[in-house]
């Protein structure tokens, strides 16, 4: 974060303290760890499961919304993150905030609107990173991928995202999924408030909550994220050092030649890395390098 960045963030506690209603929330919100989520036919648009768990994941993302309103939010806006970004059905969401929809072309994706003058970030329905153990349906962005690296620190999509977020000094500050994604976003992030829906005991097992149970606890987290944000109490940005470096390990030979061609990578193997002057511009370069890995 440059300077400006961090005073503006100091003012903003500072006022939030005084009671002034300042604060814009953004909602990323993924599928894989939304309530009751076990199977790619939960979350996969051409199976006949994924309609029901379209309702359940508004669900969630609505108690989300109620719990910042009612800790004092001025503002919230959804970023529907998940496929293509039209999972969320508009015509349940709460009345009160705004939807980003159809992501798949927009600038920064699942984060998309993060550079709108945000106060804090919630991510809702969010799932462990690759390789994970004890994780619902874990993976980093793409199936492709075996394992993404940040300045050599293993991140998932929380990792990401949050860094994306810390690159114009917003701090992620509440997280919802399976045990598995809420400590690994603890560890990376600091003690940021989380409400695990479920209990992985294995890639497509889990005990899980029933919805009226799972979305008070989001509820609950949501309003206490907010009062730590009034109070100063929130973490802290997530800020990667620059120029920083991504690494991407790719699940098979043909995918590493494609994105191998991006200018400036190097390649061992199947693994690709580049670097990237900050992280806005390393993260609009990690989706060419998806969207490349992903042609056939």
């Amino acid at each position: 974060m440059n300077p400006g960045d961090r005073l503006n963030q100091e003012c903003l506690v500072v006022e939030l303290c005084k009671g002034h209603s300042l604060l814009k929330i953004l909602i990323s919100s993924d599928m894989e760890g939304i309530t009751g989520v076990t199977s790619w036919d939960h979350v996969d648009p051409s199976r006949a499961e994924y309609q029901r768990f379209r309702h359940i994941m508004t669900g969630d993302v609505n108690s989300a919304i109620d719990g910042a309103l009612a800790g004092g939010a001025e503002e919230v806006v959804v970023t529907d993150g998940h496929w293509n970004g039209s999972n969320i059905l508009i015509e349940e969401l709460d009345k009160r905030a705004k939807l980003n929809s159809g992501i798949g072309t927009s600038q920064y994706s699942m984060m998309q609107g993060i550079e709108g003058s945000y106060n804090g970030v919630f991510f809702i329905g969010y799932h462990a990173r690759a390789c994970s153990e004890n994780a619902i349906l874990d993976h980093t962005w793409s199936t492709n991928f075996n394992n993404v690296w940040l300045n050599n620190i293993l991140v998932g999509e929380y990792g990401l995202n949050a860094a994306l977020a810390g690159h114009f000094g917003v701090p992620v500050v509440m997280i919802s999924g399976d045990q598995t994604a809420c400590r690994q976003a603890r560890e990376l992030l600091g003690n940021l408030e989380t409400a695990e829906v479920k209990y992985a005991s294995g890639r497509h097992s889990a005990l899980c909550l029933p919805p009226a149970e799972s979305q008070l606890l989001i509820r609950n987290a949501s309003l206490k994220a907010i009062d730590n944000l009034r109070k100063g109490l929130a973490p802290k940005p997530y800020v990667v050092q620059s120029p920083m470096q991504i690494t991407i390990d790719l699940i098979s030979s043909d995918m590493a030649d494609r994105v191998s061609r991006l200018p400036g990578s190097q390649r061992v193997g199947n693994k690709i890395s580049f670097s990237s002057p900050d992280m806005d511009t390393a993260y609009k370069t990690f989706r060419a390098a998806a969207g490349l890995a992903s042609l056939s």
